[in-house]
């Protein structure tokens, strides 16, 4: 990390013990590797961890669902994006009725638009997914949510604003380890890449070791 960032570590861990200045430049180290390698990093979840949608924080859980089919099906995404899964219909008494899919091709359509819509119904809040459940497919059950819970432009700048406000007065506290406000601090980043705001690793390891409590 920068010059500046370096002296202050060097003056934050004057106030702690061995084990604790260890730890804080571990952390710094994790700080840069993250951002070196791809800037969602901190936020990518693991494959076997489905994320669940707080309704508070639609466009972070999206990047999660998101990387979330990239690491597990691609196609799967691709099918929530596009509609292109091939569902069959015909026409008997002049009602219009699904027809079984018979190739193979139509079957692993099948398939994943099948897995798409359920995976996407148990990212929901419990006490949300009998209403999205009327959603027949993934494509539409995604544009439901994101309409549902994703705002309009006037309250993502509202937001926008409030994040960096919260950025810029970020503190921990001396109840709180160093742990819990590098994850912290990681998060509010991350949600600020959302919205397009853009910071310099300087400035995260400087907001970092200026958060950190003094007693």
């Amino acid at each position: 990390f920068g010059v500046d960032a370096a002296k202050e570590l060097e003056e934050n861990t004057k106030c702690f013990n061995a084990a604790d200045a260890a730890k804080l430049k571990l952390k710094l180290i994790m700080i840069n590797a993250a951002a070196g390698s791809n800037s969602l990093s901190p936020q990518v979840v693991s494959a076997a961890k489905l994320p669940i949608l707080n309704p508070n924080e639609f466009d972070l859980w999206k990047m999660r669902i998101k990387q979330y089919f990239l690491m597990t099906d691609y196609s799967i995404w691709e099918v929530i994006l596009n509609g292109d899964s091939l569902v069959l219909t015909c026409i008997i008494e002049g009602v219009v009725q699904p027809v079984a899919p018979t190739t193979a091709e139509q079957k692993l359509a099948r398939k994943n638009e099948l897995k798409a819509r359920s995976t996407l119904l148990m990212a929901l809040p419990y006490k949300h997914q009998l209403k999205f459940n009327s959603y027949n497919d993934a494509k539409t059950l995604m544009e439901a949510i994101e309409k549902q819970f994703g705002g309009n432009t006037e309250t993502k700048k509202v937001q926008k604003t409030l994040l960096k406000q919260q950025f810029e007065n970020f503190t921990g506290s001396s109840y709180e380890g160093l742990d819990q406000i590098h994850d912290m601090l990681q998060k509010l980043v991350s949600q600020l890449e959302i919205h397009g705001v853009s910071l310099s690793q300087e400035d995260v390891n400087l907001k970092f070791l200026r958060s950190l409590p003094s007693d």
